[in-house]
């Protein structure tokens, strides 16, 4: 009886263990270099379960152009069918991964557009930039059946669409009826429910992937605005290091700071650890420097780890930017730390000298032979212009008023001026 009923039920856990699960990936937040690692483990997880759809739980408002165009590539890349759910807002870079799903479905008060670039002082960019981005907006309506027209509208403010309040300065933002009606968008649903049963998945076990808290930590170590924060504490905490006997709290939140900037980058794939060896070269030629005279050492390290920095960041451009406002902080504080607390801490009391040699506390330059003055002797050596002189059975360094003396000579000091005695010959 118990083979039985195994046998009846055994169909039945095989189908259940068969059916495709859909899996949901949230796209929150900031699109950035964090999310599209996130989100290519998402899919590889996706593809190795055998799973029949992907729905992209998109809420965002917007981020990095690189970003959004390498999350666009890996959606064309993925051979299962994979669906946009505008959850609220799909902003800037959110419309572009929209645009490159096999549909997108938006719930009512949704929007979806607004695709301009702007740079980090919140102006529009260089007309270059634009123009590639209007051409991969373009490029990502064309490719999915839509008309282009409106996706050039979401990035470019100069294409006049009255209908939908764009043009003449402004950039088109769809609403969930304006998507509706251009076909942008297939349905306005109240939910993943609706968008189950619309894609005929209803039923199927469902899969809401999450990010993991070493990726969550990622996106933040990695955001544009964090990364000269942690390159300013990492360089104010070893310079104040150097105030501090041993190794205390600020050397520890330094390279803690370094440690988290690395780790961040390594995470989100914008770093490899070849950047991270080139900052343990650096690190390793500067501590070097401590041994070896002559600055070459130092002057390699800082340059490895000035490059591990640059290579690691997922602009140039900006990781310089940042880098520079580390620099200047750690600058400006060096400079309050000598000038206010130098003399108050061990360290600097080592390395700066404080005492000054004045004639008031007992310090000359040279000797003074005033006593000299008048007084005679005998060339010890020919004078051309200087020579020794022997002058109460001392030996003295002298020169002549400009003349040759011989050596023998009766001489006379006339002039003393610190410790330049000046002779003259004695005629008989």
């Amino acid at each position: 009886m118990l083979l039985l009923v195994f046998s009846l039920l055994l169909p039945e856990a095989v189908q259940a263990q068969e059916e495709e699960p859909v899996y949901v990936v949230p796209v929150h937040n900031e699109v950035e270099k964090g999310l599209h690692a996130f989100m290519k483990r998402s899919f590889e997880e996706a593809k190795e379960n055998g799973a029949q759809l992907i729905i992209l739980d998109i809420h965002t408002p917007g981020g990095a152009v690189d970003a959004a165009g390498e999350i666009g590539k890996l959606m064309d890349e993925m051979p299962i069918r994979t669906v946009a759910f505008v959850n609220d807002r799909a902003l800037s870079a959110g419309a572009f991964i929209s645009l490159h799903a096999d549909a997108i479905y938006m719930v009512p008060n949704a929007q979806m557009g607004a695709a301009a670039i702007i740079d980090q002082e919140g102006n529009m960019a260089d007309q270059k930039a634009q123009s590639y981005w209007r051409s991969a907006m373009k490029s990502a309506a064309e490719t999915s059946g839509l008309d282009p027209i409106y996706a050039i509208a979401m990035a470019d403010p100069d294409v006049d669409l009255p209908k939908y309040n764009a043009g003449k300065g402004k950039l088109l933002t769809f609403s969930s009826k304006e998507a509706l009606e251009t076909g942008y968008s297939k349905a306005t649903v109240s939910g993943i429910g609706e968008v189950l049963e619309l894609e005929k998945a209803e039923g199927a076990p469902v899969v809401e992937v999450e990010e993991s808290w070493s990726e969550k930590l990622a996106r933040f170590l990695t955001n544009p605005v964090v990364v000269p924060i942690l390159l300013s504490l990492a360089s104010l905490g070893l310079v104040l290091e150097l105030y501090s006997p041993g190794f205390g709290i600020p050397g520890a939140v330094g390279l803690s700071s370094l440690l988290l900037f690395f780790y961040g980058h390594l995470v989100a794939g914008l770093a490899g650890y070849e950047s991270v060896l080139l900052f343990i070269i650096g690190a390793v030629l500067i501590v070097a420097e401590i041994f070896l005279p002559g600055g070459i050492a130092g002057g390699l390290g800082l340059a490895a780890i000035t490059g591990s920095i640059l290579m690691a960041g997922e602009s140039m451009k900006w990781m310089g930017l940042s880098l520079i406002v580390a620099l200047s902080v750690s600058i400006i504080a060096m400079t309050l730390m000598v000038k206010v607390f130098g003399k108050k801490m061990k360290f600097f009391r080592k390395i700066i000298l404080s005492d000054s040699t004045s004639t008031e506390s007992g310090y000359v330059s040279n000797t003074n032979r005033s006593e000299l003055l008048g007084k005679t002797g005998v060339t010890k050596t020919p004078f051309r212009p200087a020579g020794t002189a022997i002058i109460d059975e001392e030996r003295i360094d002298a020169v002549t008023e400009g003349g040759f003396i011989a050596a023998g000579k009766r001489i006379k000091v006339v002039k003393v001026e610190g410790s330049r005695i000046v002779i003259r010959e004695i005629e008989d």
